[in-house]
C-alpha cells in the first residue's frame, strides 16, 4: 500500500505540473432540455421544477437520459426521471416534450432527502447506477457527518434495485462530512471511485477496493470501504475537484472526465485524463475542455456550473451529458480524435 501511495503521489505531482488555468472548450452543445419539456407519467405533479445533472446510456439508436429532477423547492429533494430520445433528434434544435417516469426515488435512510447526480455504467454486461444519496443527517443541525453517501443500484427486470451503500470504517465516519461523485470500475478487481469531504474542510479524490460480490447481491448491503488512496489533488487555482463521468474505453486505456472549481468565481469546469488498466493516470489535458459560457450554464439555481455525469462513445464522437447551472439538461458532443491528440501530447512520463 505504501508503494501504491508513493506511485500515486508521484503521478499527481506530474499532473499538477502540466495543468494550467485556461480553457479550450471542445464541446459542441447539441440539445438543451428543461423541466418544462419533461412530462412525468407516474407522479401527480406532471412537470419538474428543474431537471439537471443527467447520466446517459445508448440502447441501439436511442439515448436514455437519467435526469435528476426536483418537483418542489422547499427541501430541493431530487429523484431520477428516465426518458428516451432518438439519437438523430439530438441534432434537431427544436424543443419538444418527453414522456418520463420517476424510477429511482428517495425511500431509505441513505437517500431520504434526495437521489442526486446519477452515474450509469456497465459492468459484466449489467447496468449499474451509483448516485449521491442525501442521508437522514442532511438537514440535521446537531450532526454534520455523513450528510451524503454513495448508493449503487442494479438494473434488472426493467427496474432499478438498490443494492449497496458505501461507508468509511466506523472509527472514521465521524470525520466524513459527505461522500459523493462516485462510480464503480472493474479491472482485475472492483474499485470505488469517490470524492470525500472531511471535517478538516479538505476534499479528497479517492479510490478503494470493494468486494466484487456486491455486484451480484440480492439484498441491500452496507459496504464498509477499506483503506483509500488519494490519487489527485486540486490545482493551486482550484478549491476542489471531483469525479465527473465513469470511464469510457479508448483503445487500451480509459478516458475519464473530472470537474474542478476555481478559487475566484467558484465556477465548475471540466478536464480529461487517461487511465491505464491498473488505474493509474497516463495523460491529462493541460487546460479545461468545458466551461460555462452559454446563458443556461452561466445563469440558474447555481450559476457558472457545467456538471457532467454521463458519457458514451459513438464511433469517433463522445456524447456527454451534463447539468447547466443546476437548471437544465445539456447533451454535448466532443470530437474524440481532437481530444485524444491533446491527451497524447500531454502524457505523464
Amino acid at each position: 500500500m505504501v508503494a501504491l501511495r508513493n506511485n500515486w503521489a508521484d503521478i499527481s505531482r506530474k499532473i499538477l505540473e502540466k495543468r494550467r488555468f485556461e480553457t479550450k472548450d471542445l464541446v459542441k452543445r447539441l440539445k438543451v432540455i428543461t423541466g418544462h419539456d419533461i412530462h412525468i407519467q407516474n407522479y401527480p405533479v406532471e412537470t419538474p421544477r428543474v431537471a439537471f445533472n443527467p447520466s446517459i446510456h445508448v440502447f441501439e439508436n436511442r439515448l436514455r437520459i437519467y435526469a435528476r429532477v426536483v418537483m418542489g423547492y422547499y427541501t430541493y429533494t431530487s429523484a431520477i426521471a428516465e426518458f428516451d430520445i432518438d439519437l438523430e433528434e439530438l441534432y434537431n434544435p427544436e424543443r419538444k416534450t418527453y414522456e418520463a417516469n420517476l424510477t429511482v426515488l428517495p425511500n431509505i435512510k441513505y437517500d431520504l432527502w434526495g437521489v442526486e447526480d446519477p452515474r450509469v455504467y456497465e459492468i459484466d454486461g449489467k447496468l449499474f447506477m451509483t448516485y449521491t444519496g442525501r442521508t437522514v443527517n442532511y438537514f440535521r443541525t446537531d450532526i454534520r457527518t455523513e450528510r451524503t453517501l454513495p448508493v449503487t443500484a442494479r438494473y434488472e427486470n426493467g427496474q432499478w434495485k438498490k443494492i449497496a451503500v458505501f461507508r468509511m470504517p466506523e472509527d472514521i465516519r465521524s470525520f466524513v462530512v459527505s461522500d459523493k461523485n462516485a462510480f464503480l470500475v472493474k479491472t482485475d478487481k472492483l474499485m470505488l471511485y469517490h470524492r470525500l469531504h472531511m471535517l478538516n474542510e479538505k476534499f479528497y479524490l479517492a479510490v478503494c477496493n470493494v468486494p466484487e460480490e456486491v455486484l451480484y447481491t440480492n439484498e441491500f448491503k452496507e459496504i464498509e470501504i477499506g483503506e483509500n488512496i488519494t490519487i489527485m489533488e486540486e490545482a493551486p487555482f482550484e478549491t476542489k475537484i471531483g469525479w465527473a463521468t465513469p470511464p469510457v474505453k479508448v483503445g487500451e486505456e480509459n478516458l475519464v472526465l473530472i470537474h474542478g472549481v476555481d478559487k475566484e468565481l467558484t465556477a465548475y469546469r471540466v478536464f480529461a485524463v487517461l487511465m491505464n488498466k491498473e488505474g493509474y493516470f497516463t495523460a491529462v489535458t493541460p487546460f479545461y475542455i468545458l466551461e460555462p459560457k452559454k446563458i443556461y450554464e452561466v445563469y440558474g439555481d447555481r450559476p457558472f456550473v457545467v456538471f457532467p455525469c454521463g458519457i458514451q462513445r459513438l464511433e469517433n464522437k463522445l456524447l456527454i451529458s451534463y447539468g447547466g447551472a443546476d437548471t437544465v439538461v445539456v447533451i454535448g458532443e466532443i470530437d474524440l480524435e481532437e481530444l485524444m491528440n491533446i491527451l497524447y501530447e500531454n502524457r505523464i512520463d
